[in-house]
């Protein structure tokens, strides 16, 4: 009998102890307290002092900041948006999810991870408030505070040593500030490129988790080990300066192509030439120009009454893509009266040319660059070019200025002159990008006008506006660097008449290339001198060989 009751009494005690931790726990999750009462709901000004500052963390920002807008129109977009939202974010974490979840097949004696049921359910986030933040670079950066106690339903299926266990999401809040920018701005639609997210603080996420009909989450301890495990995971991915990137445009279609080197063109001479003058000689001169480069063809000087002149003139012209782009050389003989004629013409690939290598290329000239068939091409001479690529100097781009940054009295002009390079020759790139509150006192019709060296180069004129927008870049081919030099930017406006007041300067602005030599660029905007509200945008770079 003894043994008997030893037998019943452990067989009771490992029964009975699990079934009372079993019912314990449900009751601890099902319980309610008999003090819980529906909230009472009144206004705001009937609150005390100490009920409003628990109040504040849950006011939107758009009540305790002006920095942030009032975005009613956009929580009305979201919400007609959401069942589709709903469908495209749930793919996005299908895609994302699955590959995670076959890492861990195998492990742990696991089976199978698969989502029974994957929705985030009908109601929407919210925006409780928006912050534009305004950069001098090409992008379009926000700040939105978002918001959302949702209602999904996820269901996760995890099969672990052939036992089936059903997880489900439940009570699902998160709150998160993240960084949007959407850069580079392009002018093809959607006139952005790419989406950069960063999380500018921890997001704060809440949920439970149903396992056999009980909420895990409720158990002491795991709660938070779950809570701070997530919030470190998601930090360590996007909390700022780290981002996700999100392509929406091919980058080849919208990048904007800057100069990677400069081809040093010698034209050394020509022979043979055809005859054009009633005396059988010819006038000629040649101009240079890259395909895809808008900018103004280079030409040599004019060699009088020869067939076989003699040049030895050196260019600089600056190259975007060597693998691409072309010389193209045309010869021409110049007549006083009427239009040059073309004496002959010549392409040349640039992948022909070995960086910092000069090469002595000597042509065949001909009519049509398209003849292929050179048989029966009527010979029209030679001309031999000594060709040298050189490609800049790889560095990265540095910048300041990027809030309201205007002109900087602490910049970096004072540093000592001796850690700048004083040799080696450079591409100035000049981009005038706009300016805004230029008013003149008889017409609006601004231009910008950039001087350097003494030379002059000039913007389109954009008619009866006070915010210009040009977006030109002009080039300047220098031997060495422009330390200590200014260059000149005037905004001019120029009236539809020809009266005498025509022109009028809207201001000016001297800057100083010590901080762009120091930097390689720089992107400021400058108040204009002569004016009373007026601000010029430049960006400026160096780029070396």
């Amino acid at each position: 009998m003894g043994f008997v009751s030893s037998l019943l009494g452990f067989l009771g005690f490992g029964i009975g102890f699990p079934a009372g931790l079993l019912i314990g726990f449900y009751l601890f999750l099902y319980s309610e307290s008999e003090d819980v009462k529906d909230p009472e709901i009144r206004p705001l000004c009937e609150l005390d002092t100490p009920a409003l500052e628990n109040l504040m963390p849950d006011i939107p920002l758009w009540v305790k900041s002006p920095d942030y807008d009032r975005v009613d129109w956009l929580n009305k977009f979201v919400c007609n948006m959401w069942p589709f939202l709903d469908k495209a974010i749930c793919s996005v974490i299908r895609s994302t999810a699955e590959p995670m979840f076959a890492e861990y097949i195998g492990k742990y004696k696991i089976e199978s991870i698969e989502f029974k049921k994957l929705s985030l359910g009908n109601l929407p986030a919210t925006v409780h408030g928006l912050k534009v933040c305004e950069t001098n670079e090409k992008e379009l950066v926000m700040e939105p505070v978002l918001r959302w106690a949702g209602n999904p339903n996820i269901i996760v299926s995890v099969t672990i040593a052939s036992v089936k266990l059903k997880i489900q999401l439940v009570d699902l809040q998160v709150s998160a500030a993240p960084r949007v920018t959407l850069k580079p701005l392009v002018p093809s639609v959607p006139c952005f490129a790419n989406i950069i997210v960063s999380l500018m603080e921890q997001p704060h996420i809440d949920f439970g988790l149903n396992v056999l009909g009980g909420d895990i989450m409720s158990i002491p301890g795991l709660y938070r080990y779950i809570q701070e495990t997530i919030k470190k995971q998601v930090a360590s991915l996007y909390l700022w300066p780290k981002s996700l990137e999100i392509p929406v445009l091919d980058a080849s279609t919208v990048a904007v192509k800057k100069p990677v080197g400069i081809l040093h063109v010698k034209v050394v001479r020509a022979t043979k030439l055809l005859k054009m003058d009633l005396l059988g000689l010819s006038d000629p001169y040649v101009k240079l120009s890259l395909s895809g480069d808008k900018f103004p063809a280079k030409k040599t000087t004019i060699k009088k009454k020869t067939l076989n002149p003699e040049w030895g003139e050196e260019f600089k012209l600056s190259v975007k893509d060597p693998q691409s782009q072309m010389l193209f050389i045309n010869v021409f003989d110049w007549d006083k009266v009427g239009s040059h004629d073309r004496l002959g013409t010549q392409i040349y690939p640039l992948k022909l040319l070995t960086p910092n290598e000069t090469k002595e290329v000597k042509l065949d000239l001909l009519k049509d660059t398209g003849i292929t068939d050179t048989h029966k091409v009527k010979p029209r001479g030679q001309i031999l070019l000594e060709l040298t690529y050189a490609p800049f100097r790889e560095n990265v781009d540095s910048f300041s200025g990027l809030l309201n940054g205007f002109d900087r009295t602490d910049s970096m002009f004072d540093r000592a002159a001796s850690n700048i390079s004083q040799t080696g020759a450079g591409l100035l790139l000049v981009t005038v990008q706009g300016a805004h509150d230029v008013e003149g006192s008889r017409h609006n019709n601004p231009y910008a006008v950039v001087i350097f060296r003494g030379e002059r180069k000039k913007s389109k004129m954009m008619r009866k506006t006070r915010n210009p927008l040009w977006n030109e870049e002009f080039q300047f081919m220098l031997e060495e660097p422009p330390v200590h030099e200014k260059i000149h930017i005037q905004v001019m406006s120029k009236g539809s008449s020809l009266a005498f007041y025509s022109k009028e300067s809207l201001g000016h602005v001297d800057i100083n290339l010590t901080d762009v030599v120091h930097n390689g660029r720089i992107n400021e905007k400058y108040h204009l001198i002569d004016s009373k509200n007026g601000i010029v945008h430049v960006e400026l770079r160096w780029k070396t060989i």
